[in-house]
């Protein structure tokens, strides 16, 4: 049976990201009474969510698919593209079909996934990869004695702000693929990286259809103010203004549309058939927040 919050004494905690990407989806949380913006690394999330740490987050897609995890999607709010993401992108010194091993920022399940999914399908190439921290240049595993400067790897997937705010040389990584464009021209949908997720246990609460409303009603106000919003903060994530607007008002999806739901459906199915996870199908909240669906 479905768990009922008393929301007098208990504000529902809502875990995000902190890239430039999420203020769509997050901003004004703060002002509302109940909520409690909790904030995380994609892929602390889903954890935090498993542990009863928060009750609604912005976790990875990838999550939501994997079968330990007892998680369901709620259709308020997403991370996606439907081409080109430009802060999800693979970073080779050497052409792509001789790419052996990738060192993989820790921050996303989804975007590691994705990056072998890609590697697999369209160049027949099963890599290794290797956790690395994009942060300090360094793989996890090295001595942090390194120097940062000389700890860029032959091959690095990097997502988020650090893809623009703190992109390798370009001079160093000549073969790049952006993997949002790559799996358009694979499959002709768009790609879902995150999305709003809540416990299993916790469907049919009126904690989970309060914070559902309220996430929709977030994004869709913050649509309409767009433009300022990315303007105000795209200074602080050390991003140019103008291409600021631009990724985040024409490159990045928000809305949970069908086509969105395709995606999800069809990674999973993708990720079986390559078996790199045993992927369950997705489950999705309804409008109302009382019971599961499957697309």
């Amino acid at each position: 049976m479905p768990r009922d919050n008393d929301h007098s004494t208990k504000p529902t905690r809502i875990a995000a990201v902190q890239f430039l990407n999420t203020i769509t989806l997050i901003e004004g949380l703060n002002t509302w009474d109940g909520c409690r913006l909790v904030k995380a690394v994609p892929a602390r999330i889903a954890p935090m969510l498993t542990a009863n740490e928060t009750d609604v987050g912005l976790a990875s897609i990838v999550d939501a698919l994997n079968p330990e995890n007892d998680l369901a999607l709620i259709p308020s709010g997403m991370i996606g593209c439907d081409g080109p993401t430009l802060t999800v992108r693979l970073f080779s010194s050497v052409p792509i079909e001789q790419i052996t091993r990738v060192h993989a920022d820790t921050d996303s399940h989804t975007s590691v996934m994705l990056a072998d999914l890609l590697l697999r399908e369209q160049h027949d190439i099963a890599a290794e990869f290797v956790e690395f921290d994009a942060r300090e240049r360094m793989s996890i595993a090295q001595s942090r004695d390194v120097n940062p400067d000389e700890a860029w790897p032959e091959t690095l997937l990097i997502i988020g702000d650090k893809v623009v705010a703190d992109s390798p040389p370009a001079i160093r990584y000549p073969h790049q693929i952006d993997l949002g464009e790559a799996w358009h021209a694979l499959t002709g949908l768009p790609f879902v990286y995150a999305c709003w997720m809540c416990r299993a246990d916790d469907l049919g609460s009126t904690m989970i259809d309060e914070a559902a409303a309220m996430l929709e009603r977030v994004r869709l106000r913050n649509d309409q103010r767009l433009d300022w919003l990315v303007t105000r903060e795209a200074a602080a994530h050390s991003w140019p203004a103008d291409l600021a607007r631009t990724y985040i008002g024409q490159l990045l999806s928000f809305n949970v549309d069908d086509r969105a739901r395709q995606a999800v459906e069809r990674f999973a199915t993708m990720l079986r058939e390559h078996a790199i996870l045993d992927a369950k199908q997705p489950r999705w909240v309804t409008s109302n927040s009382t019971h599961l669906t499957t697309p």
